[in-house]
């Protein structure tokens, strides 16, 4: 299809000459004249905010009911009538999409402002100007928690990363501060991450190809378990000593959000696949990853819509795609619209041999599908495939989609409520970026909104357990994985392994739901095993005293506590927890600090471990 170019202009009082619309009153549904027309609804488009040009590079047609006012173009929707960002083209006698009237719609600015031309002064002799401008001022780092410092590298660290250690704060400063590790992590190619990849050398390589793996555990060369659980392994090696934090977290992020449980029922071949199929599109276009997700042998099989067919299509899949992994619940479908994206999976399925992906046409339901403002006649089996992959990408573009994906980021990044005018600018970057997820991320972390939210967000008991390995700069064992699986054992002891959800709803991101007595016994308990060194006890580890003091001690008790708080926390404690500590230990602030001390000694790991399990390692 030819590419359309829609300027912002008032082209709806020109439409009304062309379509035979005349004598109607200005700006009323009621004067209005109603109309059959067609809709070119955009499948890729770009948009230049500065011209407020918009470029539709494909589209589907669609006919609907339209009434024009000299405002806006309404579209009939059962009994309603609705506002659509769209303008008439004269010459392609259709409607057709201008993203500039969509931002006006969600009510911000659709093109920057011109600049209006001035009178010329008259020459004056200037000095040269200089080279370089001064960068634009940063928004201010803010705290409002006391316990944990307004310190944007430990802050960009807790929420791009799996927490601060003394190896990633050194890291930071290499980068030339804060910003310039956040370019770095959002290139996560040009990072060095040679140590952890050789860590994570000891498993099954999660991009073998699924049918090899089949094989492998068809001829019992392989385990199907120890392939299915190198996804828990896996990413809690890359969460505590890879480089390259914000990609794992991203993946985790995208891996609850397209969740497939593990362990699930017949997934050991392709889940390790799929978790890698999420992580290289993690960073990636959200348009690319949706179809990877909802087309991967792992989840047409969770969803089970690998056995749906024409005669009785399973609707798990269907209702997931809007509800969890797009538009979300209040988008406005309805049960009609459920069954039509059932009916457009359809021959989506698995090949029985191989485990791989195979379109089966003989299953596709066959005749028209209609799913809120996506319609195709859907005429054969064959074109099946065709069809849900436009829907696939429609879904990718709907503004409910943007919506939520912004939603979901910026409670990710920024807090459990994060502000309306975020998650509106949010999704307008992802929109005008054409669902890449990186230009998001990059206008989110400079955003006011992330940089006064530190300490806003509660660590949760995965993040907890690996935010500690970091801090003690706990490593992994020298060979084997005995270590990485019991801390997946320790992991679901907390009640959060990774991706092992149950649910397809994946795992929650609001402190609201990890408030429990059972969670924070666990987690006192599992802190003071990995800072005594008790279990797993293959793991490598530093000197706890090298880590926490300094090497020449301090003089006294109340200064050892200071000093291990700056280690750990970047901040003294406040007085009064300094002094419950000194009281735990039984020594005044003044008493004098020796090398063979308790504190120094055989308390220390309890004094580490106590502060940690306080509320200065609880939040993020």
């Amino acid at each position: 299809m030819g590419i359309q170019t829609v300027v912002r202009r008032d082209v709806l009082a020109a439409a009304a000459s062309v379509i035979g619309l005349v004598g109607m009153r200005p700006g009323t549904v009621e004067a209005a004249t109603t109309r059959t027309v067609e809709k070119q609804i955009p499948l890729k488009y770009a948009y230049n905010p500065a011209t407020g040009i918009t470029r539709v590079k494909s589209f589907r047609r669609k006919k609907v009911v339209a009434r024009f006012t000299k405002k806006w173009v309404l579209e009939k929707r059962g009994k309603k009538w609705v506002r659509i960002p769209y303008v008439w083209s004269p010459r392609r006698k259709a409607l057709v999409y201008s993203r500039a009237l969509h931002l006006k719609l969600l009510g911000r600015s659709a093109k920057a402002k011109q600049p209006q031309p001035q009178p010329q002064p008259q020459p004056q002799p200037q000095p040269d100007p200089p080279t370089d401008q001064p960068p634009a001022p940063k928004p201010p780092v803010m705290s409002d928690n006391p316990y944990i410092p307004a310190d944007l590298a430990r802050h960009v660290l807790r929420r791009l990363g799996y927490g601060p250690s003394r190896e990633a704060l050194a890291d930071v400063e290499q980068a030339g501060g804060p910003d310039g590790w956040i370019d770095q992590q959002l290139d996560p190619a040009g990072i060095d991450d040679t140590w952890c990849e050789a860590i994570l050398a000891r498993l099954p390589d999660q991009a073998e190809p699924i049918w090899e793996v089949n094989e492998a555990i068809r001829s019992g060369q392989r385990e199907g378990w120890r392939q299915l659980t190198s996804v828990h392994t896996g990413h809690i090696m890359r969460a505590a000593w890879s480089r390259r934090q914000l990609l794992t977290v991203m993946e985790e992020f995208w891996g609850n959000h397209f969740n497939v449980s593990v362990p699930s029922d017949d997934i050991d071949e392709s889940r390790a696949h799929y978790q890698y199929t999420i992580r290289r599109n993690s960073l990636g276009r959200f348009e690319d990853l949706l179809v990877a997700a909802s087309m991967h042998p792992s989840m047409l099989t969770y969803l089970n819509n690998r056995d749906s067919d024409a005669e009785h299509p399973n609707e798990n899949q269907g209702r997931e795609l809007l509800e969890l992994h797009t538009v979300g619940i209040d988008a406005g479908y309805d049960e009609d619209d459920v069954l039509d994206s059932a009916r457009i999976l359809t021959g989506l399925s698995v090949d029985r041999e191989s485990g791989e992906y195979e379109f089966k046409p003989w299953r596709h339901w066959v005749g028209p599908v209609r799913v809120l403002e996506f319609s195709d006649p859907n005429p054969t089996r064959a074109g099946g495939e065709t069809v849900a992959r436009a829907y696939l990408r429609y879904l990718a573009y709907h503004p409910a989609t943007a919506q939520r994906i912004a939603l979901k980021l910026a409670r990710r990044f920024v807090s459990d409520t994060p502000p309306d005018a975020l998650i509106q600018e949010l999704a307008g970057v992802y929109l005008a970026q054409d669902t890449a997820i990186a230009p998001v991320l990059r206008r989110l972390f400079d955003s006011g909104a992330f940089r006064a939210s530190v300490g806003a967000k509660t660590v949760r008991p995965f993040e907890s357990m690996i935010a500690t390995l970091r801090v003690l700069g706990v490593g992994p064992e020298d060979s084997g994985i005995d270590a990485a699986t019991s801390l997946v054992w320790m992991s679901e002891s907390l009640g959060q392994s990774p991706f092992g959800a149950p649910y397809p709803t994946g795992w929650a991101d609001v402190a609201a739901a990890w408030s429990s007595t059972a969670v924070t016994l666990n987690r006192w308990n599992n802190t003071r095993n990995l800072t005594s060194g008790w279990w797993p006890s293959e793991l490598t580890r530093p000197a706890l005293r090298d880590r926490v003091l300094p090497a020449t001690l301090p003089a006294t008790h109340g200064e050892a506590v200071d000093a291990i708080a700056t280690a750990l926390f970047g901040i003294p404690l406040a007085d009064e927890h300094r002094q419950a500590v000194l009281a735990f230990v039984g020594k005044a602030a003044d008493a004098a600090l020796r090398s063979n001390s308790a504190l120094v000694t055989w308390r220390l790991a309890e004094v580490v471990s106590l502060m940690l399990d306080s509320p200065y390692h609880h939040y993020r």
